[in-house]
């Protein structure tokens, strides 16, 4: 039996003191350390504060165990995390980026691998792919590969713009736009359920179904994001990425195989068949809220005009219910109703 080639790389994440890093990225790597689908690696953490690496490792090392890993090997996982403490827009911060890389691919024998994940405020994401290109970063021996996490761009122009400049740095097949949602379980079971369930299949239309509801709900608020949470609310974190990705996956045609070239070709179908939104109809078809102060299991939590670089007086919202129409011969007259929000009364993620 052929022995699946595990991935050799240095990793460097950028944003590696936010929420994201924290809650998803660090126990993930945990646990491919754990099953042992990594080889030989190194991450490199990138961010504004001022960190040592024992500092670093520590938060790590807290992130893990947070996610109810207690193993001994813990330890030997973190012992390959570095800081860098990095100002994305001055070159001489990413020369020192550069000569720490080139420290540790030697040490760890990396072979030039190099794989740079966004998980910060999107408006930065141009300027570093800029950077990584004119200070040499990208010049490497192995593979490069740039990660970004939503929210691509603010709105259309914004991301076509953004587009350009990530395009100036790294070639297309070099670029994950990723969304980390679509790792859920839940949702890689939808492909299973509909396509490889002959008896699902011939139901999964608006003969038999009367309407589709997509709920994904958190208690949590919006903790150390606020500033985020600010520029984008429910709608550009939630809606138009996590919750759009899940109404395609459900109402998409079979593909002709299941590939990513063809799945998104499917999906970019239902997209189109979106029945627009004018205008004076918004009200008709969404409705936005925020969370105000109350108690959580026996905890008292703030209203988000209460939370942290948050607007006292912001009118951003928390929570959104919505309605969609597809209009095609497979859904025509099926709604989709999505929901999402923060400070629910379940943290799930339902259909």
């Amino acid at each position: 039996m052929a022995q699946t080639e595990k991935p050799t790389a240095l990793i460097m994440i950028f944003g590696a003191t936010g929420d994201l890093a924290k809650r998803k990225l660090f126990p993930s790597l945990y646990k491919l350390f754990k099953k042992e689908k990594l080889d030989k690696f190194a991450v490199v953490g990138v961010a504004r504060r001022s960190l040592s690496n024992e500092e670093f490792q520590l938060r790590v090392k807290e992130s893990v165990k947070e996610n109810g890993e207690t193993e001994a090997d813990i330890d030997k996982f973190v012992s390959k995390f570095y800081y860098h403490s990095h100002d994305v827009t001055d070159s001489s911060s990413y020369l020192a980026l550069g000569k720490l890389a080139e420290e540790l691919d030697s040490h760890y024998g990396l072979n030039g691998n190099r794989i740079f994940y966004m998980a910060m405020a999107p408006e930065f994401f141009g300027t570093i792919a800029e950077h990584l290109k004119k200070d040499k970063l990208t010049d490497v021996s192995g593979f490069k590969r740039l990660v970004i996490e939503k929210p691509f761009g603010h709105d259309l122009e914004s991301a076509k713009v953004l587009n350009k400049q990530i395009r100036k740095a790294f070639s297309e097949d070099e670029i994950y736009r990723i969304d980390h949602y679509l790792g859920k379980e839940m949702v890689q079971n939808i492909e299973v359920i509909r396509f490889a369930n002959a008896m699902f299949e011939p139901l999964w239309n608006n003969r038999y179904i009367s309407n589709i509801q997509v709920t994904s709900s958190e208690t949590l608020g919006v903790e150390e994001r606020g500033r985020y949470y600010e520029k984008s609310g429910a709608l550009r974190d939630m809606v138009q990425n996590h919750m759009l990705q899940m109404v395609s996956l459900l109402a998409m045609e079979p593909p002709i195989k299941l590939t990513t070239d063809e799945i998104r070709s499917e999906k970019v179908r239902v997209f189109r068949a979106l029945r627009p939104v004018k205008g004076e109809e918004v009200n008709e078809y969404f409705v936005r809220g925020q969370y105000d102060q109350g108690s959580m299991n026996e905890t008292d939590v703030p209203a988000y005009r209460q939370e942290e670089m948050v607007n006292p007086e912001s009118n951003t919202e928390t929570f959104v219910a919505g309605k969609l129409m597809i209009d095609n011969f497979r859904w025509a007259g099926v709604p989709f109703y999505i929901r999402t929000g923060k400070r629910m009364k379940l943290s799930q993620q339902r259909l």
